[in-house]
């Protein structure tokens, strides 16, 4: 049966400016013909977030894997007026340009701009790691646990999300102060979308889809992380004591390793 895709004629008539866009990268020393991974990070986080360990130790166990910095983010070029659309634009034209189809790995609100990212490009898999779809709730979490930080972020200002909600107590100080020093700022328009908890549209050939945070998470409620894997039909994965940057954490390599995993498992994404 042939699937009848609707043009989006606002796609057409108001397409998303193009922009200058990060890219990193870590290639395995054999070629195993694995799927590449495309890494997206959460508002604030730029591609650094991923290099730091999570692309190295996937490209040990043979996976290509390359990480995004949305624009207005990390070395990305500035755009304090960035749309979710556009971060969605930016995933999906750096995925077709990988040599492969690529499986695609959202953190935080980067996990909701690859849900969309997945109704416009055939991907091979999705992850989506202490996902941040947005709603009241999720809102609500975050004035009650860091309002100072927050509440600016309603009014169009900057969310500063701080060291108790991002890391477990095991991640040495200096090096929390390190990840923390690096945040930038989301576009306010992307930020304003949160609060909406846009849906976004059936993904292109219902690829397999896992979700993983901790049920210790200060930014996504264990209910999200619920309610989202249901979404998907199944269950989250769930690494107790870590904090909301499972790939900065102290025990990042348990969160990449349980991907990998179930990425060479998973028959639809791992061939």
């Amino acid at each position: 049966m042939t699937e009848l895709r609707i043009m989006r004629g606002r796609e057409w008539s108001r397409p998303v400016r193009p922009a200058r866009r990060e890219v990193l990268s870590a290639l395995p020393e054999l070629e195993e013909g694995r799927p590449p991974l495309l890494f997206v990070p959460g508002f604030g986080h730029g591609a650094w977030a991923f290099a730091e360990h999570w692309l190295g130790h996937a490209a040990s166990r043979g996976f290509p894997a390359y990480a995004v910095s949305l624009r207005g983010h990390g070395g990305s070029e500035p755009a304090p007026e960035a749309t979710l659309r556009a971060y969605a634009h930016d995933v999906v034209q750096v995925a077709a340009s990988l040599p492969r189809q690529a499986v695609l790995v959202g953190h935080g609100a980067g996990a909701l701009v690859v849900a969309h990212a997945l109704a416009r490009y055939p991907a091979r898999g999705a992850v989506l790691v202490a996902p941040v779809f947005g709603g009241w709730g999720v809102l609500g979490a975050a004035l009650r646990r860091n309002p100072a930080g927050t509440l600016p972020a309603v009014f169009g200002g900057p969310l500063r999300l701080n060291r108790a909600q991002l890391f477990s107590r095991e991640l040495p100080e200096e090096e929390a102060r390190r990840h923390v020093g690096r945040l930038g700022r989301a576009g306010r328009r992307a930020q304003w979308a949160l609060l909406g908890e846009p849906q976004a549209e059936p993904a292109v050939g219902s690829p397999p889809v896992l979700v993983l945070g901790s049920p210790d998470d200060r930014v996504v409620p264990a209910s999200t992380l619920t309610r989202v894997a249901r979404r998907y039909g199944s269950a989250p994965l769930l690494f107790p004591g870590m904090g909301h940057d499972l790939m900065l954490d102290a025990r990042w390599a348990e969160p990449i390793d349980a991907i990998l995993d179930w990425l060479e498992k998973e028959p639809a994404a791992a061939h």
